[in-house]
């Protein structure tokens, strides 16, 4: 997924001093390593965000990003978020990255942990089905979906009785992020950050706490800290984009998961996955046509 941006001599060094930075290779890694090396949470973590930052700098060229921009991220995509919107540099996020995906994979180490998606029911039954199974609601995401997060035999458990009205999916994750379970990965994490300098944001950044702007840069890299115990709130960030009357969506590589979310939730709004470079030139008008 790496290989079509690391065009010219720019792109490969500077993914090369994140790659020092993190102690992976991250060219090869996204570029000829196996899905099985890259699916470890230790090496997607800071693949995807650099990932989105290179593509990031790609699009800001073509079409500077204004302050009718709003700036969110899901999960790891929040360091991307507060990266762009000026929070943090990018090799601190990419850094943050690698120290939140090395410290989270050793937290999953420590007991059976599992996620599963929820689609659609009714959600205050999902809910009830949850709290009854001990699990977590770690991924509120809107347009029908809840992750649960919990022990593997209870994600099991709801798998096997699926709350009524709704289909249960487990997610192939090495364990069950956003929950409590990652207590020893937010402590490394809060060490880690307390050596950063960072700004306070240049654009409107949602938070996945509670669907807010949050105007501070030290409030953000808190935020940052404590997101990966608590759950993200990505329905409260769709709520807050919904009441703005949002123009336009992008999503930033690799993926276009938010992108279907923001297309179920926010129906009618004009959307773009940016995959491939050649997808910036319509991107760029996207934000041009869009970002004031």
């Amino acid at each position: 997924m790496l290989a079509p941006w690391l065009t010219g001599p720019a792109a490969e060094k500077t993914v090369a001093g994140w790659s020092d930075a993190v102690g992976l290779d991250l060219v090869r890694l996204g570029t000829t390593a196996g899905a099985e090396e890259i699916t470890d949470t230790a090496v997607t973590q800071p693949l995807i965000v650099a990932l989105g930052l290179l593509a990031a700098r790609r699009l800001t060229e073509a079409a500077p990003l204004t302050e009718g921009t709003v700036v969110a991220g899901h999960s790891i995509g929040e360091l991307t978020a507060a990266a762009v919107a000026g929070v943090l540099s990018d090799d601190d996020a990419v850094a943050l990255a690698g120290v939140r995906g090395r410290e989270m994979a050793a937290a999953c180490a420590v007991t059976p942990t599992s996620m599963a998606a929820v689609l659609g029911g009714d959600e205050q039954t999902v809910l009830d089905r949850l709290a009854e199974l001990g699990l977590d609601p770690a991924n509120r995401n809107g347009a029908g979906q809840i992750v649960a997060a919990g022990s593997t035999d209870a994600i099991a458990e709801l798998v096997a009785g699926p709350p009524q009205g709704a289909r249960v999916r487990e997610i192939p994750v090495a364990g069950a992020f956003h929950t409590a379970h990652m207590e020893p990965a937010r402590a490394a994490l809060a060490e880690h950050a307390s050596s950063l300098r960072v700004a306070d944001p240049v654009l409107p950044l949602l938070s996945n706490a509670d669907g807010t702007v949050v105007t501070s840069g030290t409030e953000v890299l808190s935020r940052l800290v404590a997101q990966v115990t608590r759950p993200v709130r990505w329905d409260l960030c769709l709520q807050d984009l919904a009441g703005r009357g949002v123009g336009a969506a992008l999503e930033l590589p690799p993926g276009a998961t938010l992108t279907g979310l923001v297309k179920r939730a926010i129906k009618g709004t004009p959307t773009r996955a940016v995959k491939t470079p050649e997808q910036l030139d319509a991107a760029a008008e996207l934000v041009a046509g869009h970002g004031k």
